[in-house]
């Protein structure tokens, strides 16, 4: 099928060694990306790395703009920038540490605008950008006030930058996971005993979704065939989120 091909294209992943990211990373490099692979873990960066055809690990601290700028450096110039990259600190809003808003903020928003303000502008001509959001910014999810709060900052950046890149063939939108079983669902699951058969009971397909399930989507959006998306949020996340 033609327009599939990525071949001849750079695409960074951040938070690439992580569930979803690992995911990302495979299916970019299956279409015949050159994948960089950025991660706060530079040990499982490599290790991903090491997996895929054409690929380098890059360490990077999304909470330290320094390091993102050395990162930003080391990559030159980026086809493809997928945001991925997230951390999330469960809890009942009121009884929230405002310290843990500000790491959410700092890795959740700041670090997309500040990465993507730095790569953009290398994107002339041609461009794919994507942001992993969360179903849990778009429509609520208890335990998620300031997580969700961050993610949602992502669908404005987004929308903006899908307007304002358009003429120079850049475009912009936002993947949102439902219920994924990755190390940070896990670790969630492991203090609430039950929640993961709760949560597949209300979904639709019954069944928590797979980090392939949502690099599928964007993969998709990174190619030529999807050229004509932008400015979009798209779910993936069972059926049980439908707007």
């Amino acid at each position: 099928m033609d327009g599939l091909s990525l071949a001849g294209r750079t695409a960074l992943v951040t938070g690439g060694a992580g569930g979803i990211g690992t995911a990302i990373c495979a299916d970019l490099a299956g279409l015949g990306a050159r994948v960089v692979v950025a991660d706060l873990d530079e040990e499982a960066a490599r290790a991903t790395a090491a997996g895929l055809p054409d690929a380098v690990a890059e360490r990077v601290d999304l909470a330290d703009p320094a390091s993102i700028d050395d990162l930003a450096a080391r990559a030159g110039r980026v086809d493809v920038l997928v945001n991925n990259a997230g951390v999330g600190i469960v809890e009942p809003f009121v009884d929230s540490d405002p310290a843990s808003w500000d790491l959410m903020w700092r890795i959740n928003l700041r670090a997309p605008m500040y990465l993507t303000r730095l790569l953009l502008p290398g994107m002339r001509g041609w461009g794919r950008l994507v942001f992993i959001s969360s179903d849990g910014a778009r429509a609520g999810s208890g335990g998620e006030g300031a997580y969700a709060a961050t993610k949602a900052g992502l669908f404005g950046l987004a929308k903006t930058l899908a307007r304002e890149a358009a003429r120079q063939g850049v475009t912009s939108n936002v993947v949102c996971p439902g219920p994924t079983d990755t190390p940070m669902q896990r670790a969630v699951a492991e203090r609430h005993p039950g929640l993961v058969d709760k949560l597949a009971r209300g979904i639709p397909l019954r069944r928590i979704g797979r980090p392939d399930d949502v690099a599928g989507l964007v993969a998709f959006l990174c190619t030529d065939r999807a050229g004509y998306i932008t400015g979009q949020t798209l779910s993936v996340s069972g059926g049980i989120t439908m707007c």
